[in-house]
């Protein structure tokens, strides 16, 4: 093999290995077909932490010519659920004509997830005259599940919100049953008091 071909081959390998972590998010969306267009969906932004903002992302496409979808109005809603919990919220295009900023296609709806687990996207609605009703839900073979981000907190690991609810929630726990010793002792001291003058009163009464 000539220094040339041998050249070429380390730089098609080199090339290669540069391409390798470009290609690897997308492995964190899932890729469907629903009627007349292709549907990519995940989070905006993976790995997704609990308590940070983030985005359902819906990259669009019409299956015939494979272009970007970018005529989508508000007749296409995508329902969060997390458990029996769940909530409504609009797409928005990314991309901008009048200055070519974003990208073509791309639509979002910003939410913060709050706690780690799975969550499941639900598109609902109209893409032109066609209807649709899809589920997405992430997991291994889909897209990222939402992680606690004290595993990436360096140096100081700092308390969730629902740990610092927790903590509040106990706090005031303690705080009524404390208030209510004291409201105890302080009853139990009146009474007290109360009877001692009335044995007095008693013993006066009795003398005189």
């Amino acid at each position: 093999m000539t220094r040339v071909a041998i050249r070429f081959v380390l730089g098609v390998a080199l090339a290669c290995a540069l391409l390798l972590p470009v290609a690897a998010p997308a492995s964190a969306h899932t890729i469907k077909t629903v009627g007349a267009y292709k549907f990519t969906v995940g989070w905006g932004s993976e790995p997704a932490y609990a308590e940070q903002l983030n985005s359902v992302q819906l990259v669009l496409a019409t299956l015939s010519n494979g272009k970007p979808y970018t005529s989508l109005t508000d007749t296409l809603k995508v329902t969060v659920s997390y458990g029996h919990q769940q909530m409504e919220f609009a797409l928005t295009p990314t991309f901008d004509p009048d200055t070519s900023f974003g990208t073509p296609g791309d639509y979002r709806a910003w939410l913060f997830p709050t706690v780690p687990g799975n969550y499941t996207f639900r598109f609902t609605g109209t893409i032109g005259t066609q209807k649709v009703d899809q589920s997405f839900t992430s997991g291994p073979t889909t897209f990222a599940t939402v992680v606690d981000p004290a595993s990436v907190q360096f140096p100081v690991k700092a308390p969730s919100n629902a740990q610092i609810a927790a903590r509040v929630a106990a706090d005031s726990v303690r705080s009524a049953t404390a208030s209510q010793v004291s409201s105890a002792r302080t009853i139990g001291i009146i009474g007290v008091v109360v009877g001692v003058v009335g044995l007095l009163v008693a013993l006066v009464r009795r003398r005189a």
